[in-house]
């Protein structure tokens, strides 16, 4: 395991987050709007705030203004400048209940995003303003050495092993060895990434919580 890590990385699942919630009757997310919102509730300019997050003002405003839909670089730049997590990015504050609610997702019907270490599915992408973003993932990196520095972010995760094993490497703790049916609690913002220690990749369930 290495000791020194680079900056804090997270899987990117804010477009299949905003898509997800195209054909619900719950008014999907505007991104332009969430940022702008972010921004002067710190009461900054664009200048300051593209300054904070080191982008070009006009990047900035083609985001606010919907002109451009950013890399995961640029969102991970923005995040980092406005001092907050990747999924308070697409997840307005929602502090009354919604009640009544119900999406079901069969299997292989949820929409992916693959990375070199994880292929992620998206469960329940038909509701919008969720409270706890849920995916499976299928765990293709065998080291911690396919990893770009650590995974954090805020709010806490559940991690639920479905099939074959796993090492779950935290910042603060001895690496975890999981196998099927095992699973773990954690502050998602302490660094952590999880390899398959199974001849096939393995394949867990997510929790992420997003309050």
């Amino acid at each position: 395991m290495r000791t020194a890590m680079t900056a804090s990385t997270e899987p990117s699942l804010i477009r299949l987050a905003r898509a997800s919630g195209e054909d619900s009757p719950v008014e999907p997310l505007n991104l332009g709007a969430r940022v702008r919102e972010l921004r002067k509730a710190r009461n900054w300019t664009l200048e300051q705030a593209a300054k904070e997050a080191g982008l070009a003002r006009s990047t900035l405003s083609k985001i606010e203004n919907e002109q451009m839909s950013p890399t995961f670089e640029l969102m991970k730049k923005l995040a980092e400048g406005l001092g907050i997590g990747m999924p308070q990015l697409f997840t307005p504050p929602q502090k009354a209940q919604v009640n009544g609610r119900m999406d079901v997702t069969r299997v292989e019907e949820g929409a992916t995003h693959v990375t070199p270490t994880y292929e992620h599915e998206l469960l329940s992408g038909g509701l919008t303003k969720k409270a706890m973003l849920p995916y499976r993932a299928r765990i293709r990196a065998r080291s911690m050495d396919e990893f770009d520095g650590w995974v954090r972010h805020d709010g806490e995760e559940f991690l639920y092993v479905l099939t074959g094993s796993v090492r779950l490497f935290t910042e603060f703790y001895e690496p975890v060895e999981m196998k099927r049916g095992d699973s773990a609690y954690y502050d998602a913002s302490m660094g952590h990434n999880v390899v398959s220690t199974s001849a096939e990749d393995a394949l867990i369930l997510w929790v992420t919580s997003l309050g």
